[in-house]
């Protein structure tokens, strides 16, 4: 009696599993079997939220969203029995959010998916820079990207550049890549930069500077000089009035 019954306690078991399912997503592009979607910047991923087949909820049922927690607004006609949600278009912030549909009435039924958004480091172009000899030469470059540049690479005139020989600092904190020299001169200087950084998926992306080191322009202390020209007009005024009063005495 007791192998009967436990086989049949088993199958019970797994009945009521099965009616209890819940809910699951599909989307375009696909999910991943670790829930991830693959997409880029000005796409649209398209979601849609369904009771898994055989399971207990009924048609009518509210479906719920959240993205990252948040509440999505939805229609009153896109919470029931099936729901979906449009992303669109694609852009930076929307980069690991994760989108989660749960029941109305028991928000521990759910399934979740989240976005992985690839895009390239935004480099092309060129910019033009000027500064005086002996200031500070600062270049930015943009390698914010996703996945992470692996490389990246600065080249003057050609030639990738010497950080000893031109007294360069190079600093890289995962979004820009800064390459700076204190003291600017023209012979070491001036020239055409290049900034390349190399993409596991999307491959290279430059962008070029054109620096221009002109000379020291020696610059008159303007607020010193308004102050001693304020001082000798006052002292000239006094000295004026001070004859005068003495003419006018002589005078009388």
């Amino acid at each position: 009696m007791k192998l009967t019954f436990r086989p049949l306690l088993f199958h019970l078991l797994l009945c009521c599993a099965t009616l209890t399912l819940g809910v699951h997503i599909h989307s375009d592009p696909e999910v991943s079997s670790d829930g991830v979607i693959q997409t880029e910047l000005k796409k649209t991923v398209s979601l849609l939220c369904l009771p898994d087949s055989g399971s207990d909820t009924q048609a009518d049922e509210e479906l719920v969203w959240l993205r990252n927690g948040a509440v999505v607004s939805l229609k009153e006609e896109n919470r029931k029995g099936r729901s979906s949600v449009c992303v669109t278009p694609i852009i930076h912030d929307d980069n690991g959010a994760t989108f989660t549909c749960h029941l109305g009435g028991n928000a521990t039924v759910s399934a979740s998916v989240t976005l992985n958004v690839t895009y390239q480091p935004q480099l092309c172009g060129s910019e033009d820079i000027i500064v005086e000899e002996e200031a500070v030469l600062v270049l930015r470059c943009d390698i914010w990207a996703n996945p992470a540049v692996s490389s990246v690479l600065w080249s003057l005139n050609g030639s990738e550049v010497d950080l000893i020989a031109g007294g360069f600092t190079l600093a890289n904190d995962g979004f820009t890549s800064q390459l700076s020299a204190n003291g600017a001169k023209k012979s070491l200087h001036a020239g055409t930069y290049q900034c390349t950084a190399n993409s596991p998926v999307y491959g290279e992306h430059s962008k070029y500077y054109q620096v221009t080191v002109t000379e020291k322009v020696i610059k008159f202390p303007l607020m010193p000089m308004i102050a001693g020209l304020v001082v000798v007009f006052l002292t000239a005024l006094l000295a004026v009035f001070s004859r005068w009063s003495r003419i006018t005495k002589c005078c009388k």
